[in-house]
């Protein structure tokens, strides 16, 4: 199978390429710097491969996408541009099924905040628990290597200057914030409030839930644990003597779903690493589903 990487320079993008190019059932393909962002040799790539990975920014991913004649060729874009877009698979399989995924032609990869977000709601949904008029909030805390290059030259270039979490999105008009509310089938999206920390890796996703003698939360903890029986997302009541890293799946593929607290007031909570769960492995794994291999061939959980 013949997979071309379009964007490859992103943190994203590297990642792929570094789990891709070890793998002796794929022959990854990136185009050299000097004709990275060539159109014609983009096309070329794109048109001659089974699967192309997008690692660009929305309006490249859009272009990438118009570029393609070959009809046999599927796509799977990192990017926001196509997650609530008509005729895209949401590449979530643990939430869409993975047989979804493996007759899907265009995959659109969850974003980080999202995946963390979806993870915890919709089987709730699901099983009647929270109804669409829910008010939910969300407080999300991430690894700076979620902002891309200029970002982690800030972090990693400017030593003191950003050690307190930072935190952002305050217009509540957040890019995931779409796919949060469709996936989760929500008559309105969460109140929203992201932080951005001085660890590299590392995403811990929050949802205060309250029972109001509508459930308890051994029933959201039995809800997760039926939900969620593979091997990527998992059920989890592991913390750290009363504390939950941020970073504690940092360099993992993996999730782990857990909710602490009272049938009154919970805390549900998703952690994964941002670059894993949160967009390369989350890639990598469905890639291994439309290419017919293990869905966990070179993940690290």
């Amino acid at each position: 199978m013949k997979v071309f990487v379009d964007g490859s320079a992103g943190t994203t993008g590297l990642r792929i390429v570094e789990r891709l190019q070890v793998r002796s059932d794929l022959s990854v393909v990136v185009l050299p710097e000097e004709v990275r962002k060539d159109v014609e040799a983009r096309k070329e790539a794109i048109n001659g491969c089974d699967v192309a990975v997008l690692c660009l920014p929305d309006d490249a991913a859009k272009e990438a996408v118009g570029l393609i004649y070959n009809e046999k060729v599927k796509v799977i874009d990192t990017s926001t541009a196509h997650r609530t877009a008509e005729g895209w698979t949401y590449g979530f399989p643990e939430i869409v099924g993975c047989d979804e995924i493996k007759g899907s032609y265009r995959i659109a990869n969850p974003g980080c905040h999202a995946s963390g977000f979806i993870a915890l709601v919709y089987p709730l949904r699901k099983a009647g628990l929270i109804s669409a008029e829910e008010e939910l909030s969300c407080f999300s805390l991430t690894g700076y290597t979620g902002g891309g290059k200029k970002m982690i030259t800030e972090y990693e270039g400017t030593p003191g200057l950003f050690l307190s979490p930072r935190q952002y999105g305050l217009t509540q008009k957040h890019k995931h914030l779409p796919e949060m509310q469709k996936v989760c089938m929500l008559s309105a999206p969460p109140c929203f409030c992201p932080v951005v920390s001085s660890f590299p890796c590392g995403m811990e996703v929050t949802v205060p839930l309250f029972g109001k003698g509508k459930f308890g939360i051994e029933e959201v903890k039995e809800t997760y644990k039926k939900f969620y029986t593979g091997k990527v997302v998992t059920f989890s009541e592991e913390n750290e003597s009363g504390f939950l890293a941020s970073d504690k799946l940092a360099g993992k593929d993996g999730m782990t779903v857990s909710v602490f607290g009272s049938d009154d007031r919970m805390v549900a909570v998703a952690r994964f690493d941002n670059l894993g769960k949160g967009a390369s492995g989350s890639a990598i794994q469905n890639l291994n589903l439309i290419i017919g291999a293990e869905e966990t061939t070179g993940l690290i959980l």
